[in-house]
């Protein structure tokens, strides 16, 4: 049997498991989790970098409503109540920048919002545009971003509304 030690030293003493009968695969996990956790002293722990906002901040849609039914080009107002906006790069405490989310969820609140067409970027500092969408149902929702374009903590999000397009 082959104790873990020899491979990290003899010295270190918190580890002295052996890895006979694991599977290849298994036993390298097992290798990595244990160094991260024992070498070091500390498991891995996930830190919050996001900037933090006001509990009463709140963002929202002045316009198109819930339920809108809208012809031709879709024209958003973004309303902003308990923060500021501020273009994306500019770093200052309670502000940050819009984004909206078109047919599409925020998968990761602890990333920058990726930017693509289901995902605007108002880094600018916009307050209202205007989209072209196809006829149907449509989901928007509303994020700001602080000045690297990550969500903030606690988040500050819509509502998710639903608009038909004619």
């Amino acid at each position: 049997m082959t104790p873990l030690n020899r491979h990290f030293g003899a010295t270190n003493k918190l580890i002295t498991t052996t890895v006979e009968g694991i599977p290849k695969m298994r036993r390298s996990l097992v290798l990595v989790g244990m160094f991260t956790t024992t070498a070091f002293g500390l498991p891995a722990i996930a830190q919050d970098f996001r900037q933090t906002a006001p509990a009463t901040a709140k963002v929202y849609f002045i316009e198109p409503k819930d339920g809108a039914e809208i012809s031709g080009p879709v024209t958003v107002k973004f309303g902003l109540a308990g923060m500021g906006v501020a273009p994306a790069g500019i770093d200052k405490k309670d502000t940050g920048h819009h984004h909206l989310l078109i047919n599409q969820k925020l998968v990761d609140g602890m990333a920058a919002i990726p930017a693509d067409d289901k995902h605007k970027h108002f880094g600018l500092g916009q307050t209202e545009t205007t989209v072209t969408l196809p006829p149907g149902k449509h989901t928007l929702q509303l994020f700001l971003g602080d000045h690297q374009h990550i969500p903030h903590n606690p988040p500050v999000e819509s509502a998710v509304i639903t608009i038909t397009v004619k």
